[in-house]
Order: structure tokens, then sequence, then C-alpha cells
């Protein structure tokens, strides 16, 4: 990977849809059905984590490939459907191969809705490709043979 430099900055803006309100989907639970029409902490957490990838996507060599590690999200306040929401990730700093960034997300009101921190891991990708196989034939082993 090349260098990213410090307070470079990605950005990702999404319109809030109906499916990206809080629904546990849990539809005969009261509690842990469709609970608040606004803007889901989980649904801020993706979005910090793809504006978190994106800070890598310019700087990765050939054969490279990252994988996220961590996010963390404080949701702060509401965006509504129909409105804007836009996530900005920036650059902390490199530690050997994991990037870390703070991403913070506006609604289009302009109010700050969350602080959120993400870190990448990067990898060669047949390095990466080979975790996932023999994750595969871990799983596949405890399943058995298909049945007949």
């Amino acid at each position: 990977m090349k260098p990213i430099p410090p307070g470079y900055q990605a950005s990702f803006e999404t319109v809030v849809t109906d499916e990206m309100t809080v629904d546990f989907e849990h539809p005969d639970d009261p509690q842990l059905g469709k609970l608040h029409p606004v803007y889901a902490t989980y649904w801020m957490a993706k979005h910090m984590e793809l504006a978190g990838r994106k800070i890598i996507l310019p700087f990765l060599e050939e054969g490279d490939e990252g994988i996220g590690s961590k996010v963390s999200v404080d949701h702060q306040a509401s965006a509504l459907p129909g409105m804007k929401v836009r996530i900005v990730a920036e650059h902390l700093r490199t530690e050997g191969n994991r990037v870390h960034a703070r991403c913070t997300a506006w609604n289009e009101l302009g109010d700050q809705i969350g602080e959120g921190y993400t870190e990448q891991v990067i990898l060669p990708r047949a390095r990466l490709l080979r975790i996932f196989e023999k994750l595969q034939e871990r799983w596949q082993a405890r399943l058995g043979p298909p049945p007949d």
C-alpha cells in the first residue's frame, strides 16, 4: 500500500430510506419490530465503514485488499427518511498494515448526528482469499457431506 497522507479525507452521501430506519425485524414483537422512523445506528456504522474504506482505495497497490476490523459509533442526533446524510472519514494514521480513520456524520440540516472510528487491515488479496477458503473448509467439515 502506498502511504496515505495524514488528514486525507473521503466522504459518502446517501438519502435515508425507510429501510434504513430502526427495525429489528421481529414483526410479532412490538418491542423488537419497527421502532423509530429515524436513521438507525447500525446503518450509520455501515456507512462509516464504507467511508473509511474509500480512504484506502486510491492507495492500494495491485494485489492488496482491505478488510474492516473495527467500527465504533457515537450516534448523537437523528435523520429522517428523505434527508441526506453525509459522512466524512479522515485518515488519522497508519500503523503497520492498519489504517485508522475518524468519521463524522451530518444530516441535511447541518446537525452533527454522529462520530466514529474505523480501522481497515491491508493484506495481500491472495492471503485473504486463503483465510476465507480455510474458514469455508472448516465450516464444510462441521456440516458434513451434503445429503443424498
